[in-house]
């Protein structure tokens, strides 16, 4: 079936209803009866076909502008009907009314996603909109700020301000408008069930008005189903959650399903990585056969084990699945299905709702299917091999097992440690937001990370993160974003969304940064992990500092690029800074670029005394220091790499946690380098400094720092028990 749309009649009928300011207008059902109605309206006047068959007016010519008389309006009515595309289109009428006075034309819109819910775009330009494609999204229901914040966003935002001597317009009027639509209590979000697609293009922002000249509803298509949870839900928050999800991230009795008396196969691997780990409870090998399995007595089924399961791990043939986790009520509490073979095929589909049905029948947490495990530190739970047994402040929640492997092993040679890391695979039962939850309120968290390929329900996500009180910083790394983008766009916001609006919506409205690549990733977790945020001001000015001209002026570029700040210094910095007697070579304007034989002046330690007066004179918000160890290499018998790292830690100590310290350690990949790299990382990550491979890299990371501190600064003002209703109009019923 179909979606319908709403004629332009209806449409402006229901934005009236919510207080959006609509023309005067009357249908004429002919030409006939214009006569005798448009006494009731002011000229100029406009007429537009309407029609079930005509979605878009103008490229079809229904639509006529300045007229004066009925005369006039007859005549535009009769010469559209001469027109073929419209003489073949069933007539609803022709809507007459009144001619908005020219103003700023600007274009509300939004999309009904099946993940998110409604999303509200903003744009300037009316028929230019297409063009510049400068529009901004917003997960309704928006705020005031949220309003705001998308007239900001845009590109076109000065016009709005008198740009070069034009008309200053007011945006008060524009943020009442945006939120009658989307805010809560309005249109959008009052009828999400039925609207697919609305585009109101244009809006004239006039002196004292902002009238909606067109509007176009797309109704969605009754047998649509609903793929999210209602707007406002969120999920577990009748239960601790972090008692709730205590067994599977420190279990005492772990049993494995699937490991082999014979051979050695991937449950076998998990048993012996368990042992490895350290893991001191009780781990029970289901066989149906075997007595013993690596060493562990066997026992033929789950139900058999002489104690409850906290966390089962399930690498048996889907099929034989379900019989094995047909259990009493409480007897096991986790199960990660590590085996694929469900959502693949028809059979596995039905085989997977089972399965589903048989858990909660039992009451059993389902993890996966298709996923690789559960690694928690502290409670000694692993699965990939040598990873970190010391417990980190990073909870990551990850939808593909063999990345996470890499988030876990390439981390740990970059210093990550994790407070856990859950894989979910397709996530039938678990999904992403009960364990992003489960961070938040996880006491060892204290920044979260997330692979995402189908989040599974946005909705939940969002209202989340919008009212959760335990906020924290989070990075999403997404998966098949590209794929995503909407197929049946019947209105102009439609073709203009790409798929990506929801997620960068959510990265804008709450504690969230996005990253495209596995090192960005890690990156930014690095740096979470080791700066603690600002609270009064987010970064922005940042010294440079470290040896080679040519990567300084580099890195002075990617910083800029990055929305930083590195200004050269007062003339008083300079001098103080000069005053210590430099060998040639050295500029301390900012970036300061030290050469080798500076920094190994007083075996390094010169460069406490250039930090000092960087600090009390210059007061950045944070200091990045690049290191190229291959030009340390045969540069005399000093090497002060060692004594730079002992200066650092200590300035990092004595000036406190708001000025932010990051490092570069540059290689030329030799086996040498590398290796000795690898040792400062670990004195590095001893000290909490975070450490990167390139310049760029810090200039990244920081740039994420500072637009989560600037996210954390707004969301902690605003009040958390309703953070919908803060500013928010009263919108009419």
């Amino acid at each position: 079936m179909q979606s319908t749309f709403l004629n332009e009649k209806e449409g402006k009928s229901l934005l009236s209803k919510f207080g959006v300011d609509v023309p005067k207008s009357f249908i004429a059902d002919s030409v006939e009866c214009v006569s005798r109605k448009i006494g009731s309206l002011t000229a100029p006047f406009v007429v537009k076909v309407v029609s079930e068959d005509i979605l878009h007016k103008s490229d079809a010519g229904g639509v006529a502008i300045n007229l004066n008389t009925a005369f006039e309006v007859v005549e535009a009515i009769r010469r559209m009907q001469a027109i073929p595309v419209i003489a073949a289109a069933r007539i609803d009428g022709w809507l007459v009314e009144e001619m908005i006075p020219s103003g700023m034309e600007v274009a509300i819109g939004g999309f009904y996603d099946r993940q998110f819910g409604p999303i509200l775009m903003l744009g300037l330009g009316g028929i230019y909109i297409e063009l510049l494609k400068d529009i901004t999204f917003r997960i309704c229901p928006i705020t005031e700020q949220d309003a705001w914040e998308m007239i900001d966003s845009l590109q076109t935002r000065k016009l709005l301000d008198g740009f070069r001597g034009g008309t200053v317009y007011d945006k008060q009027l524009l943020v009442q408008g945006l939120l009658k639509i989307g805010g809560k209590g309005g249109l959008f979000m009052t009828h999400q069930n039925m609207i697919s697609e609305l585009d109101i293009n244009p809006l004239i922002l006039t002196g004292s008005r902002l009238v909606a000249v067109d509007a176009r509803i797309i109704q969605k298509n009754p047998n649509e189903t609903r793929e999210m949870s209602p707007v406002g839900s969120v999920a577990g928050t009748d239960v601790d959650v972090v008692k709730k999800f205590k067994p599977l991230f420190f279990p005492k009795n772990v049993a494995v399903l699937g490991a082999s008396a014979k051979d050695v196969i991937i449950a076998n691997t998990f048993i012996r990585r368990l042992k490895e780990f350290g893991f001191s409870g009780n781990i029970y090998p289901i066989h149906p056969k075997a007595e013993e399995i690596e060493g562990l007595k066997a026992y033929p089924s789950l139900s058999s084990a002489p104690n409850d399961i906290d966390y089962a791990y399930v690498a048996i043939s889907a099929e034989r699945i379900l019989q094995s986790i047909d259990l009493p009520s409480g007897k096991c509490k986790f199960i990660q299905i590590i085996s694929s073979g469900f959502a693949e095929t028809e059979q596995g589909w039905q085989q997977q709702e089972q399965l589903l049905r048989v858990a909660r029948r039992s009451k059993i947490r389902l993890l996966g299917p298709n996923c690789l495990g559960t690694y928690s530190p502290v409670g000694k739970l692993t699965f990939p091999k040598d990873a970190p047994t010391d417990g980190g402040t990073i909870g990551v929640v990850s939808q593909s097992g063999g990345l996470s492997t890499d988030i876990i092993k390439r981390g740990q040679w970059r210093g990550l440690r994790f407070s856990g890391l859950v894989t979910i695979g397709n996530s039938i039962d678990v999904k992403p937001v009960e364990l992003l939850e489960y961070f938040l309120s996880d006491p060892a968290t204290n920044a979260i990370g997330l692979y995402i390929e189908d989040i599974k329900d946005g909705r939940a996500v969002f209202d989340l993160l919008r009212n959760t009180r335990d906020l924290k910083p989070i990075v999403i790394l997404r998966g098949g974003a590209t794929r995503q983008g909407r197929l049946a766009a019947q209105s102009h916001t439609g073709a203009l969304a790409s798929g990506d609006e929801a997620w960068v919506a959510l990265s804008e409205q709450t504690v969230v940064e996005l990253v495209d690549t596995v090192d960005e990733f890690i990156n930014a977790l690095l740096a979470l992990q080791f700066l603690q945020l600002r609270t009064m001001a987010p970064t922005h000015k940042v010294v440079l500092f470290g040896n080679g001209g040519g990567s300084s002026v580099l890195g002075a570029d990617c910083f800029a690029r990055s929305g930083l700040d590195v200004s050269p210094f007062a003339l008083e910095t300079i001098t103080k800074l000069e005053e210590i007697g430099f060998p040639p070579g050295t500029s301390v304007i900012n970036p300061i670029d030290t050469p080798v034989r500076t920094l190994q002046e007083k075996e390094g330690f010169i460069a406490k005394e250039i930090l000092d007066i960087v600090y009390d004179e210059a007061k950045p918000d944070a200091v990045a220091m690049h290191l190229n160890l291959a030009a340390f290499s045969g540069r005399g018998t000093s090497n002060p790499l060692q004594n730079l790292i002992d200066i650092i830690t200590q300035t990092k100590r004595v000036r406190g946690a708001d000025t932010h310290f990051v490092l570069a350690l540059r290689s030329d990949r030799s086996e040498e380098l590398d290796a000795l790299r690898r040792e400062y990382i670990e004195l590095a990550r001893i000290a909490g400094i975070p450490v990167y491979d390139e310049i760029v890299d810090m200039a990244k990371a920081l740039r994420i720092v500072s637009n989560l501190e600037r996210k954390m600064i707004l969301h902690s003002s605003q009040v958390w028990a309703d953070p919908q209703d803060v500013g928010l109009l009263s919108i009419p019923a």
